[in-house]
């Protein structure tokens, strides 16, 4: 069994055509929420074995803010891979994860979270900025995951339903 926490980055900044996409930073919301992600994950014994982010910069620096806020020590990657990853792209990179990483936190974009996820479960879940889905998986191993795997989605997270 394996265990995937799929975050969606926090809130960013809105499109500005002097601001390449890649580059949006996060707004003051996104700022204030993410670190609200990072004790949440704390605090429900989530703490992931690897978290890998997308390498845009609304994602690292929620990454960043989740890091500081969970106390996380682990290893973190960033991967220009997962920056506009559809569902099937995200799988292939859930493929390459070492087998011995038990637990995932993949921090990344919609729509791809969204369809991941729904691919995952079979019911679509909304996922909004900053919010956090936690999903359990019956493989032994990442590469073990096909279009047909079936997970059991566990919980989500709003940054909004949470206290400051």
């Amino acid at each position: 069994m394996k265990t995937l926490l799929l975050l969606r980055h926090a809130k960013s900044a809105a499109r500005d055509s002097d601001i390449d996409d890649h580059e949006r930073p996060l707004n003051k919301r996104g700022k204030r929420e993410a670190p609200k992600m990072g004790r949440l994950v704390r605090d429900e014994h989530l703490m992931p074995d690897l978290i890998v982010s997308s390498s845009a910069k609304r994602c690292r620096k929620t990454a960043d803010r989740v890091i500081e806020s969970s106390g996380y020590r682990g290893e973190t990657r960033f991967s220009s891979d997962l920056y506009e990853a559809n569902a099937e792209r995200l799988r292939q990179f859930l493929n390459s994860i070492n087998v011995g990483v038990e637990r995932l936190l993949l921090v990344g974009h919609n729509p791809g979270l969204e369809e991941l996820l729904e691919n995952l479960t079979g019911n679509y879940t909304p996922l909004s900025t900053g919010a956090l889905a936690y999903l359990e998986l019956p493989i032994e191993a990442w590469r073990d995951m096909t279009p047909e795997t079936r997970g059991t989605l566990k919980s989500t997270w709003q940054p909004q339903e949470l206290e400051d």
